[in-house]
């Protein structure tokens, strides 16, 4: 692994109605990074990871919780070098434009927006979910959930609508406070906090309850404890230093999550039933519930309610900034391509994908809304696989500067795409007509942007990057 300093001369650009060209703001440091990365994932950590134990039982749970922890760090190292590299909004939509073309581009887009619109979705839904079961403690059952879905996305909303540094700075905060609910819950229990003791004895009776095919219909759900954590490549023009603040911020980002994710399995196995477990909706919560006690019961609460805002917070954050590259190269109308004149922020992005997230938020389960989010995310993972092997080839060590090198290369390239294979196996066994679905969308949006939309795109503007050129060509 190695790190330079090289700085991207690629300049965040877009025009508002008046002509004048306007850049997003580089603000943000490695800590900001961080805090974009684990704020959308850690949420996978207090709800939707245990639908990996209910398909396949406990040891499936763990399983898919490492095999996906090492497909996210595939992503994570490949994700480092070529955004680092490919310093630009949008992170792999614009990796794709750059390194593979622009139907390619136009997908990859899509697969983000879709991925972190679901997600924004699924918090939201979350969030709407935990106050009512909070309610119903006290006493007050039957609580209105939708008013509050709505208020959640609108005021995250709000908030990345007036500017990133305090969008993030917010994210960091709350983001450090969920991560460290999960390491208090685990201390406290193993002190002895609980007033009941952690068992583990269904391992050893009925390991796995569905077979070795529950460990391979439970990767589908294990993708969730680290879904979004490529997030952070969406922060490229905003970052004071890519090639410093990208590696660290995803890498530090990765390694936070693979703790938290195997302290999550470990204390939720061991105080709630696995039939129970495998379809709570606030594991974590129910968790600390179990413990009896109440100081746990409010952290895991306050903990559980941070990282869905920190997860959705960020999903607005990174959708939107890849609905505006897509408008600002002309792939979309170029009217989303405008950054607001005062925050310096994709506002009309912004504001055109919150009704999205709330029809999702307000009419769908909250599976099917992970499913998809899931689907999406997966589909990007498959092009990451070709878009690095394509990328080492063109542009062969030495002959651009990086600012990030991520080693064993083809290894990780290889290792992700099998994982990914078997992971669409796993979804086609639960959510086969889902995946059908969402492959015709995406088949059909891409004759939409071949036969139409295509003939707008600027072909000169597609390539920003000062590198010689390929070779080969």
């Amino acid at each position: 692994m190695t790190l330079s300093s090289a700085e991207p001369t690629v300049q965040a650009q877009a025009s508002t109605q008046g002509g004048e060209r306007l850049q997003l703001l580089r603000v943000l440091g490695p800590g900001h990074v961080w805090a974009l990365g684990v704020g959308i994932v850690l949420v996978g950590e207090y709800m939707g990871w245990n639908f990996a134990v209910g398909k396949g039982g406990m040891i499936a749970g763990l399983v898919a919780c490492w095999l996906a922890g090492l497909l996210y760090t595939c992503v994570a190292m490949i994700d480092s070098e070529v955004t680092s590299t490919v310093a630009a909004a949008g992170g792999q939509y614009a990796q794709a434009k750059h390194i593979v073309g622009p139907l390619m581009a136009f997908n990859v887009g899509l697969f983000l927006v879709m991925a972190y619109t679901m997600l924004e979705a699924a918090n939201a839904i979350t969030i709407g979910f935990l106050l009512d079961t909070v309610a119903g403690l006290q006493g007050h059952s039957g609580l209105h959930q939708p008013p509050f879905i709505v208020l959640t996305v609108v005021f995250l909303a709000w908030l990345n609508y007036r500017g990133v540094l305090a969008t993030l700075t917010f994210n960091l905060v709350i983001t450090a406070i969920a991560f460290l609910a999960i390491i208090l819950l685990f201390v406290s229990v193993q002190l002895g906090a609980s007033h009941v003791p952690l068992d583990f004895s269904a391992i050893s009776t009925d390991p796995l309850p569905y077979g070795w095919l529950g460990i391979l219909a439970a990767l589908h759900f294990g993708l969730w404890y680290y879904l979004g954590i490529e997030g952070t490549c969406q922060a490229a023009e905003e970052v004071r230093s890519p090639a410093r603040s990208l590696p660290y911020g995803t890498m530090a980002g990765i390694m936070t999550l693979l703790i938290a994710a195997t302290l999550t399995w470990y204390v939720c196995s061991g105080l709630i039933p696995w039939e129970y477990l495998g379809q709570a909706g606030t594991p974590l919560f129910d968790a600390a519930r179990v413990t009896g006690s109440t100081p746990l019961m409010v952290l895991l609460f306050i903990g559980t309610i941070f990282s869905t805002l920190a997860s959705a917070n960020g999903c607005i954050n990174d959708a939107s900034r890849a609905w505006f590259s897509m408008g600002r190269d002309r792939y979309l109308p170029s009217w989303f391509g405008a950054v607001h004149p005062k925050y310096r922020t994709p506002y009309r992005s912004i504001v055109f994908l919150v009704p999205i997230a709330l029809i999702f938020a307000l009419g769908a389960p909250l599976d099917q809304v992970v499913t998809f989010s899931i689907l999406s995310g997966l589909l990007g993972y498959t092009f990451m696989t070709f878009n690095m092997v394509m990328f080492r080839r063109k542009w062969p060590l030495g002959t651009i500067k990086r600012g990030y090198v991520h080693p064993f290369h083809p290894f990780p390239a290889i290792l992700l795409l099998l994982i990914c294979a078997a992971t669409y196996f796993a979804v086609f066994l639960g959510y086969g007509s889902q995946l059908i679905a969402m492959m015709c969308f995406y088949i059909l949006a891409s004759l939409w942007f071949h036969f139409w939309r295509y003939r707008f795109v600027r072909r000169g503007d597609q390539f920003t990057m000062p590198w010689p050129r390929p070779q080969g060509c």
